[in-house]
Formats: C-alpha cells, structure tokens, sequence
C-alpha cells in the first residue's frame, strides 16, 4: 500500500474514502473507470454506484449514507452532467456537508455547466435552487481539466 493510500486509509476508517460523482451514460467507461481502478489500486476505497450498489439496495439511502460517510467526493462534469437529478442531489449532498470536493471537467468547461429548469421537468423549485447552489460552489472550485480526446496516463489523477 503507497503512502498516500495509507494516510488516505487511516484517515477514512470505516466507509469509503472517495465518493464518485458523475452522468453514467458520459463517463462510465472512459474516466470513470479509469479513476476507480486506479483509486483502488492505490489502496483507496472509492464508491461508485456500478460497483457499490446491489439488488435490494435502497438507492438513495445508500448514496446519501456514503456520501455522508466519505471524505472526498470526485465530482465528473461531463456536457449533459447537469441533466440528471441524481448528479445533482448527490452534488449538492457534497456541497452541503462541507466535504472536500475535487471537481473533474470531462468534455467541459466550469462556465459551460448550467441548471435548466426543463432539463429537470419533475424537480422542486427547492431542489433547483439547491442544485444551482452547488454548481455554483463546483464552479468556484480548482479542478482538473480532461479532454477526452487526448490520451491521459492515469497519473492524472493523482488527487491526494
């Protein structure tokens, strides 16, 4: 176990160290994955819901819970990021218990990313505010920049 992985595991305990926030349909396979492996070979316990949830699991109560109990949340911002309420909630879940938040701009740029109110049609004009909030706070955030059509080598994501 790296150094980094073994102040990361002492300091996490139980739970996961990194939460994995991202639009499935536009990273799953590229840096999503990319990141995860590499995260778990350093020793890291990231959660990412294709691996982490099972059948049975109560959706938000399992997200909401890792989230709470993580120490880091990786935000992926892809181009339709925005359109999705669960990208959202988790982001401002992060935003609103103050955890550290390492923002990746996959495909992106921090000015790009918007909240439509009709790209969210069953959404609260609470839950929009929210959201906006949290971009917002996302957007103001040092994050790295991923340009899916350059090859990176996963040292890239060095994020600790």
């Amino acid at each position: 176990m790296g150094l980094h992985a073994k102040i990361w595991h002492n300091v996490a305990g139980p739970g996961y160290d990194v939460f994995i926030n991202h639009r499935t349909v536009d990273t799953r396979h590229t840096v999503v994955r990319l990141l995860y492996d590499h995260l778990t070979h350093q020793g890291c316990k990231p959660f990412l819901d294709a691996e982490t949830l099972k059948p049975g699991d109560r959706l938000l109560d399992t997200i909401d819970k890792a989230i709470r109990g993580c120490k880091v949340g990786v935000a992926v911002f892809s181009p339709r990021y925005c359109e999705s309420y669960f990208c959202l909630h988790e982001l401002s879940l992060l935003v609103g218990s103050k955890k550290r938040i390492v923002p990746i701009f996959y495909d992106v740029k921090p000015l790009q990313l918007r909240v439509e109110d009709s790209a969210i049609l069953s959404c609260s004009q609470k839950d929009l505010k929210r959201f906006n909030l949290a971009i917002e706070e996302a957007k103001s955030i040092v994050g790295l920049p991923f340009d899916s059509s350059k090859e990176y080598i996963i040292s890239t994501f060095c994020l600790f």
